[in-house]
């Protein structure tokens, strides 16, 4: 990854990715070079355009799930009743739990 991320900031500056200005960037940072891997990495974008890369990509992270907790879509029949139910009592609970913040004192007493 942080070959990536050299790559990047190289293109960002401006400049073709090259393996010195790669090496120099992660020099700069103090990290470990594996030859093999930056190799492997210039290989891959050897004739290609960066910015189209990412542009290609975009599309493809539109499917990987972001691990957040969103409500229900699919649910039915009885999961599903149960599942709005608890989402319900959490919203309760966090609305209870919110009343309290001020503890006992106004903004303007």
């Amino acid at each position: 990854m942080k070959y990536v991320a050299a790559a990047l900031l190289v293109e960002l500056g401006g400049n073709t990715p090259s393996k010195t200005n790669i090496k120099e960037i992660l020099q700069a940072v103090g990290s470990n070079i594996d030859d093999s891997k930056l190799q492997e990495l210039l290989d891959k974008l050897d004739g290609k355009n960066i910015q189209e890369l990412i542009a290609s990509g975009v599309g493809k992270l539109s499917s990987v799930p972001t691990g957040g907790a969103g409500a229900p879509t699919a649910a039915s029949g009885d999961s599903g009743k149960a599942v709005k139910a608890e989402v319900k009592e959490e919203v309760k609970e966090e609305e209870e739990e919110e009343s309290d913040d001020d503890m006992g004192f106004g903004l303007f007493d």
